[in-house]
Order: C-alpha cells, then structure tokens, then sequence
C-alpha cells in the first residue's frame, strides 16, 4: 500500500497474519498522514473485534525524532486520531482507542525498519517454512544484493524478502545488557 506521497506504507501488520485486515488498512491510510505531521510515526494498526465485549483499536507510534515516547505524546496522538476516526468511521460498532508506543520489544513493520535496526537481534516469522521451520533468531544485516533482508543466525545466514515475513520484533536481550552496563557504569543515583 502506498501513501499520499508515494511512499510505502506496509504497517497494518498484526502479529500472527502479517499484512493486517481490510480495516487495519483502512485505518492505516486515515490516520498516517496525521500522526506524520504531528511528528511520529506510524508503526502499527491492530483492531481486534469484539468478543463479547467491546472491540480494540491499537494504535503503536514512535516520535520520528530520537526520543522516548511520553504519556502526553500518546495523549494526543490520541486525541488527533479519535477526531479523524469520529469523522470517517471505518469501524461501524464501538470500540476502545488505545495508543501506545512500539516498546523494546518494537515489531519491525515496514521495510525501512530492517535498515534502520541493522546490527540489532531480532525475531522474525515466516509465512512459510524455510528449512523446515517458520521462526529465526538472529542479527539483522541489512539487505542483500536483491533487495532481501538479511538475518545473521548461528545456523548461519538466511534472506528474505518482506512479503515472507508474517511477523517480526527486535529481540530485546541485548538491549536489557546496554542499559544495565550503562547504569552501571553511572553508578549510584
């Protein structure tokens, strides 16, 4: 899917289908253009129906500069968003609008995220299998000379190309490592 401007958009992934509902899209193309000039960016859309109860918008962003996400971003990120979705209503029975940064667990959604998180552990689903198995572990290396992401593993080194890949997420761990060395190395409060 492409947005206003051209560029890939991609980001209506949902854990466990990969490329998001027709209402995920929808949503998608509704609100980017809003959370762009707001200064995020989009990094996924889940709407999860009602299942006896009320229905679930998820809405994750991230500020597009290099800074934590704040309570007050999400508030109005949220704000902005719900003012959209009142006037389009791509979602006809009522649901709860929830908006919430990707964490240090980031699902990696569009393509530009591979690059961006090359040198980072992540964890990525298949659609399909791939040597018998559908998950890898690994360091991501970039792309390859066909334009396919590339996955260091300690089996070796797999690339694939973003429509096999159902879900994926940085791997934390080495994160959780930086940080307390960090802290560490700071000493005490």
């Amino acid at each position: 899917m492409a947005g206003c401007d051209g560029r890939q958009i991609g980001l209506a992934q949902s854990e466990g289908n990969g490329r998001g509902t027709v209402v995920e899209s929808r949503i998608s193309q509704i609100i980017d253009g809003a959370v762009t000039d707001l200064g995020f960016r989009l990094v996924r859309v889940h709407y999860s129906g009602a299942k006896g109860g009320r229905s679930q918008l998820q809405i994750m962003a991230e500020p597009v500069e290099d800074r934590e996400m704040t309570v007050e971003d999400c508030e109005s990120v949220s704000r902005h968003v719900a003012a959209l979705l009142d006037v389009e209503d791509p979602i006809s029975d009522a649901y709860t609008l929830e908006v919430s940064s990707p964490g240090i667990d980031r699902p990696l959604t569009r393509v530009e995220d591979y690059e961006r998180f090359a040198g980072e552990l992540a964890k990525i689903t298949l659609r399909f299998m791939l040597d018998g198995r559908k998950r890898f572990n690994g360091r991501l290396a970039g792309f390859d000379e066909d334009g396919k992401i590339v996955l260091e593993t300690s089996f070796g080194r797999f690339a694939f190309s973003f429509d096999e890949i159902d879900s994926a997420r940085i791997d934390p761990t080495e994160i959780f490592i930086r940080e307390a060395k960090a802290r560490q190395q700071a000493g005490p409060a």
